[in-house]
């Protein structure tokens, strides 16, 4: 076992949430990944780990949201692990570069979040992901490029996301962590 599966189980079995719901979540992800080799692969189907950032300005006052195509709704950036990544906290940051267009973030190691959620993804059949969830940071004056993986993509501040969102939890976690 290597790559992101490796680095996940590692991670997870060392980080420890304050919260109880973010610890029975983080139990749950390590159950998956005792119990599936393929745990961290979009061929999962049962349900599949992924890697999602949360990209903040320099200031940490904003953070960058995508209007994702499928989904319809306002949502951090992220996604699937790639073969080619070696941790989770690298493809939440090649998910960053990839969605936003910009160069030079710089990502936090250890994750802030947990979210499970039921998705119909690429595989075309309803599936679940499990998101672990990092902070992402851009330099000083970088601007997004919206890639075709979004319909939009904007800045938000952290204290106002867009209407019709769940991400209070998870920009809550992220101001703090």
């Amino acid at each position: 076992m290597s790559g992101p599966h490796a680095d996940a189980t590692r991670v997870l079995g060392e980080w420890r949430p304050a919260d109880p719901q973010q610890e029975a979540l983080r139990q749950a992800f390590l159950t998956l990944l005792d119990a599936r080799d393929d745990a961290c692969l979009r061929a999962c189907e049962p349900g599949h780990v992924t890697a999602s950032a949360v990209l903040l300005d320099s200031a940490g006052d904003n953070v960058l949201l995508t209007l994702h195509p499928r989904v319809g709704r306002w949502l951090q950036l992220g996604g699937h692990c790639e073969p080619e990544d070696d941790t989770l906290a690298g493809a939440a940051l090649r998910e960053a570069t990839e969605e936003s267009g910009m160069t030079g973030l710089v990502v936090d190691p250890e994750p802030v979040h947990l979210d499970v959620h039921p998705i119909t993804c690429s595989l075309g059949k309803p599936t679940r992901h499990f998101d672990v969830r990092y902070v992402v940071r851009a330099p000083d004056g970088a601007e997004p490029t919206r890639s075709d993986e979004s319909l939009d993509l904007r800045w938000w501040p952290l204290t106002t996301p867009p209407e019709n969102t769940d991400l209070g939890p998870l920009l809550t976690a992220a101001s703090s962590g």
